[in-house]
């Protein structure tokens, strides 16, 4: 069987799509074996412009942009499309639209995980816009009957801001890591059973020993999806 190629949408940061990279092809050589690796495309996107225009609002914008890499996956050969980061995932939608090809969304491998674990309250991290809007919460809610719940309004700032200052750059910092543990123990006592780490790069920071719950690493699930997706019969 010849595998799919993955279309993978990064730059969002690096960091993270780093991450994919790196997982997509130590699982693709873990069930194939020898020298075999993934057969994957990647259009990485410069992370200031996008950082940018999520923070001024310019949704149409990014749609555009969006919209556009996912078109240029596809006249490559791309056979899916996969969107590295969470917080992009409110294009989802006008990604697919876009293209003739199936999107890989990201928080259904994250939901059949945490449902396969018998959990039904989860805490969510992630940027404002994951937090706060509807997009990724209202999928996890509707699609698969989770009851999702997040941080306190100072909690959700501190882990945004620690993901655009800090994260996105590499900067792992002790101090970073603590606030998490803090922040993730408050939803713990909130009545979480698990926890998404719902920012592709909030797994550089913290693991399963800074939690007294399960953690779900979107990053992880999402790229071993990928490897299901590319190597699965037609």
């Amino acid at each position: 069987m010849q595998p799919r190629t993955i279309g993978l949408i990064g730059g969002m940061s690096w960091e993270s799509s780093a991450e994919y990279y790196r997982i997509i092809n130590q699982e693709t050589n873990r069930r194939l074996g020898g020298v075999h690796s993934a057969q994957c495309l990647m259009y990485s996107f410069d992370f200031e412009d996008i950082k940018r225009l999520q923070h001024d609002g310019e949704w149409d914008r990014l749609a555009e942009a969006m919209e556009e890499a996912a078109l240029r996956l596809e006249r490559g050969g791309a056979d899916f499309i996969v969107i590295c980061t969470n917080t992009m995932h409110r294009l989802a939608d006008a990604v697919s639209s876009a293209v003739g090809l199936p999107l890989l969304h990201i928080a259904d491998p994250t939901a059949a995980k945490i449902k396969a674990a018998g959990l039904e309250r989860i805490g969510l991290l992630g940027t404002a816009f994951t937090m706060e809007q509807d997009f990724y919460k209202g999928r996890l809610q509707q699609h698969h009957g989770l009851d999702v719940i997040v941080p306190e309004e100072d909690d959700r700032r501190i882990v945004h801001e620690i993901i655009y200052k800090e994260l996105v750059l590499g900067t792992v910092r002790p101090e970073s890591r603590q606030a998490y543990r803090e922040i993730i123990a408050r939803l713990i006592e909130h009545g979480a059973q698990g926890i998404i780490l719902g920012c592709t790069e909030i797994m550089l920071l913290v693991s399963d020993a800074d939690s007294a719950v399960p953690l779900f690493d979107t990053t992880t699930l999402h790229a071993l999806a990928a490897v299901d997706r590319a190597l699965q019969a037609e």
